[in-house]
């Protein structure tokens, strides 16, 4: 006979009701219970798997390999020099800038400055600081389809077309397990890369009246690639000495005035042992007026 709100007049009698029923059947409750809990942990584990909660794992979505556009990896990939994938990887170590192997290699021949940074990669003999990064160019040929094969059919056509022998590949030796103690390898800290392969003495032999003031060589011995040419000894030359434009240098081997166009491993292989000294390819260079 207690007052109450409208709203709640049967809540009483289901109070009450489910009192009556929970009191009689307790038991059937504790194993519905049970089977609840039950059902409620195995939907847990369900969702948990499902949205990679247990564990810390991802999402199955997440997991699935993202689809990259190759415009986005090209920065990275492309040399800064001519434009295109690398070709022979090869990184500066003072500044690890990379470039195709042949473009820094010619860059190089009239310069000794990084193209990117503009540091000074070394005074006198900047191929020295490169090194080849095959890592690199891995992951460009990979990247890049059919780049590898159109470059290798490109190689074999260059040396086909002028009757040279196709270079093969080096293939790595395997190395033999070592017994006991193993030997420490005694050898030089300083390597010489390998496409420096041609050793010249740079001989002046004097000047002509008019040539103007010109300083002197400081190093007459260097070291370079076989595949530089006079032209580029030549413009060697001129820089290091400051020389006027108006100013012609003639650079001799033995007998043979040489043109401008003749690489040093072919002047080698033509003069023969008579243009060797010790080892070095001796190149005598004078100064004379330029006709007008």
């Amino acid at each position: 006979g207690a007052p109450s709100c409208s709203g709640s007049r049967s809540l009483p009698f289901e109070f009450e009701r489910g009192r009556s029923e929970s009191s009689g059947d307790e038991d059937d409750d504790d194993e519905d219970d049970e089977e609840e809990e039950a059902e409620e942990e195995e939907m847990e584990g369900d969702s948990r798997a499902r949205f990679g909660t247990d564990d810390g794992e991802l999402d199955s979505d997440d997991d699935r390999e993202r689809m990259i556009n190759l415009a986005e990896l090209t920065p990275y990939i492309l040399c800064s020099i001519c434009k295109g994938y690398f070709i022979d990887a090869t990184t500066i170590t003072e500044c690890l800038h990379t470039f195709c192997k042949s473009c820094i290699v010619r860059h190089f021949y009239y310069s000794n400055r990084c193209p990117k940074c503009n540091i000074v990669v070394h005074q006198t003999q900047p191929l020295y600081n490169i090194r080849l990064d095959r890592q690199l160019q891995d992951i460009v040929y990979k990247l890049v389809v059919n780049l590898e094969e159109r470059e290798k059919k490109q190689m074999h056509d260059f040396y086909k077309e002028r009757g040279l022998e196709v270079p093969k590949p080096a293939v790595p030796q395997p190395v033999p397990p070592s017994r006991g103690r193993p030997r420490k390898v005694l050898g030089s800290v300083f390597r010489i890369p390998p496409e420096l392969d041609i050793s010249i003495l740079l001989e002046f032999i004097g000047a002509n009246e008019g040539t103007g003031n010109f300083k002197p060589l400081e190093k007459k011995f260097v070291r370079v690639s076989g595949e530089a040419t006079i032209g580029h000894v030549e413009k060697f030359l001129r820089r290091k000495m400051d020389l006027d434009p108006a100013c012609q240098v003639d650079i001799i081997c033995g007998d043979h005035l040489l043109e401008h166009y003749q690489t040093l491993r072919e002047i080698r292989q033509v003069i023969g042992e008579s243009a060797v000294q010790d080892g070095l390819l001796v190149l005598h260079y004078g100064l004379v007026v330029s006709p007008l």
